[in-house]
């Protein structure tokens, strides 16, 4: 018999690490939010292998950071190299400290993480999580959504004000949106390996693409204790042939790493490219692989999902608290065109690495080759740049709108967003009134002494009085103080 219908603020479907954490910034926001995912618990084996420094930043925001870079493992470089070891590509420094106030480059281990996310999860009021639970249905109407869900004690309905699916590529809440995928046209099948390392000295210690048209290959770094490689599957292989261990430890033969790892995880992935249409519709929203789906090349898969929490979470809570609605519809505008530029950038390396043609590739090699001698193709510093927003709840005529606000770090160690906590900033060189739901600090202060000179020149290089922080730590403008508090309170 169906147990009574469960009234909430926010259905999230989808407990992995986009929706636990989205669930975590809600419900810590005060906003009555339930988790669930058709899966009994965790997956338990590796799958996404990296984080950056602004996904860091918001576990600190859930009090989690320390505990989680503890089980992650730095490489100071991802080099593209040819098939003689040439560098054609080379991003440094990504274990040096981020515009997030921590390391920009860090290697996980996925399953880790998203048990320390459900414990928190657990713990934290307003906050729901029922695993077991299958989403099944939806029907909105003025006030939200009702859904049927499946769980182990028979069916149940949810009357949610809104909907979030971040239940992956594969996404039922997609589908029962009606919403289509737009597919960006990179299809590619490789077999990924994951292993647990027993002698580390005999391993690379940085991220490798080697871009070797007989076999397109990555390696890199894992969570403590692992390592990953990749194979591209040539023309007419077939997933058995490639999952055989006979196989496997052919490809593994030149890495001369036999008797220093042990084989966890094996497995045929297609990577594609993809991003959905809508990403609202009515009270339904779409996050994380439910929204798009990229290459790997990059290592944003799972940092994009986060982001998208990020995002979505203060401007949800803000609704539910009586904000207008048309604050959601700012989401896909501001979020796509970062994803899609972060999609262009891994099409762009997985095309440079995917060369299977010997003319093609020696044609590659030249190019980029003469480019790096150049100084052309050097990459950068600490991984591929992000995007602003170029739109959406931004103050478009201020300074720095859409720009990603930096953390400081403190000599001690401390850092700016643990001293003004979470929400809104509004951060001055003289005491200003601050405005609905904004906290306000100004650089005379001792609240932000440790932080003064990161702070005014970082005002200074806007010529501006005073900046409006974004609670996604994303810059709505730089200027005029009062000016941008009556900006903001419009939002508000």
């Amino acid at each position: 018999m169906a147990g009574a219908e469960i009234d909430c603020d926010v259905m999230i479907v989808g407990a992995g690490p986009t929706g636990v954490t989205l669930g975590l910034l809600l419900a810590r926001a005060g906003v009555r939010t339930l988790v669930i995912d058709k899966e009994a618990d965790i997956y338990p084996l590796p799958r996404a292998a990296h984080i950056d420094h602004e996904v860091v930043r918001v576990f600190q925001e859930l009090g989690l950071a320390q505990e989680i870079l503890a089980g992650c493992r730095a490489s100071k470089r991802y080099d593209f190299l040819t098939a003689q070891g040439e560098v054609l590509l080379r991003f440094e420094s990504m274990d040096k400290i981020g515009l997030g106030g921590w390391p920009a480059g860090n290697m996980i281990h996925q399953p880790s993480i998203e048990a320390r996310l459900r414990g928190a999860a657990r713990a934290q009021e307003r906050l729901t999580l029922q695993t077991g639970w299958a989403f099944q249905s939806l029907a909105a109407d003025g006030d939200g959504a009702r859904c049927a869900v499946d769980t182990p004690e028979g069916p149940r309905n949810v009357r949610a004000r809104f909907v979030v699916g971040a239940d992956g590529a594969r996404s039922p809440v997609r589908e029962a949106a009606g919403v289509a995928f737009d597919d960006l046209g990179f299809d590619e099948s490789w077999l990924v390996i994951d292993v647990l390392v027993k002698d580390y000295a005999r391993l690379p210690e940085i991220n490798l693409q080697i871009c070797d048209p007989a076999r397109p290959t990555t390696c890199v770094l894992m969570g403590a204790g692992r390592h990953r490689w990749e194979f591209m599957m040539k023309p007419g292989e077939t997933a058995e042939q490639m999952l055989d261990d006979a196989f496997i430890a052919g490809l593994l033969k030149p890495w001369n790493v036999e008797g220093a790892v042990t084989l966890e995880r094996k497995v045929v992935y297609r990577f594609n490219a993809k991003v959905a249409k809508a990403w609202r519709a009515g009270p339904v929203l779409l996050a994380g692989d439910a929204a798009h789906l990229m290459p790997p090349f990059a290592g944003q898969g799972m940092c994009s999902g986060i982001r998208d929490a990020a995002n979505l979470a203060w401007k949800l809570a803000a609704v539910v608290k009586g904000a207008d609605a048309r604050l959601l519809d700012t989401y896909q505008p501001e979020r796509e065109p970062h994803v899609r530029a972060i999609i262009a950038m891994a099409i762009m390396m997985g095309r440079t690495v995917c060369i299977t043609d010997p003319e093609a590739a020696a044609a590659r090699d030249k190019q980029m080759l003469a480019a790096r001698a150049a100084g052309g193709a050097g990459g950068g510093s600490g991984g591929p740049p992000y995007p602003p927003l170029s739109n959406g709840c931004v103050a478009t005529e201020a300074h720095a709108a859409g720009v990603y606000f930096p953390q400081p770090v403190a000599a001690d160690g401390s850092r700016l967003d643990d001293v003004l906590g979470t929400g809104a900033w509004l951060i001055s060189r003289a005491p200003l009134p601050g405005g609905a739901r904004l906290r306000s600090a100004h650089l005379e202060s001792d609240l932000v002494a440790p932080f003064r000179a990161p702070l005014e020149k970082w005002l200074a290089s806007q010529n501006a009085e005073a900046v409006l922080v974004r609670p996604d730590r994303y810059v709505f403008g730089a200027g005029d103080g009062a000016a941008l508090v009556k900006a903001w309170d419009i939002w508000s």
